[in-house]
């Protein structure tokens, strides 16, 4: 790409100069800690991180303070431990997490998010390989977050969970899929 090619009255040198400050303003540790990408950060464990950013992801519409407040009760309910409360907990601990809200995303949502999660780790080793297994055929992201929706909602549910999960193969941009498949990358 040429520098001085312009693209609607602005050069791709200013558009990079652009790009490379506000990458030196939103990578570094003091916008991350006040950010909802702060809650995978927590944990090293790739499936803690895939959870915690899958939640985050579903919930993050709104403003950050708020977005990152109810990330942070998720990950307290889930007894800071994603991976193993959704692979151990029992009915009484998962009927429990009906309690929380955050803005349209109810008990009930987080409850059946925690046994979606659930059904794919009891088949795959993680998100990831569930998102590559779909891509296989033709090299399709849109495949790939095809079959991450598929597999999550497999199992019976309420019409109203799928609001929380963009449809991208029915045409959905997916902007919150695609802030996940960034925050799963966290090192």
């Amino acid at each position: 790409m040429s520098l001085n090619r312009t693209y609607n009255g602005i050069t791709a040198a200013e558009i990079k100069v652009f790009l490379e400050e506000k990458f030196l303003q939103y990578n570094n540790p003091s916008f991350i800690d006040s950010d909802p990408i702060s809650i995978p950060h927590r944990f090293s464990d790739l499936r803690d991180r895939e959870i915690s950013g899958f939640l985050t992801a579903a919930i993050a519409w709104g403003r950050r303070d708020l977005i990152l407040r109810s990330s942070k009760k998720m990950i307290e309910l889930l007894e800071n431990s994603p991976y193993d409360f959704i692979t151990s907990a029992g009915e009484p601990e998962i009927e429990r997490l009906e309690r929380f809200v955050h803005r349209t995303f109810n008990g009930n949502d987080f409850i059946y998010f925690i046994r979606g999660l659930r059904h794919i780790y009891s088949n795959n080793n993680s998100l990831e390989d569930v998102i590559v297994d779909g891509m296989k055929e033709n090299g399709s992201l849109k495949d790939g977050l095809t079959n991450l929706r598929t597999s999550f909602f497999y199992l019976t549910h309420a019409r109203r969970n799928e609001k929380h999960f963009a449809d991208v193969k029915g045409g959905a941009a997916g902007k919150r899929l695609n802030m996940f498949l960034r925050i799963i990358k966290v090192a």
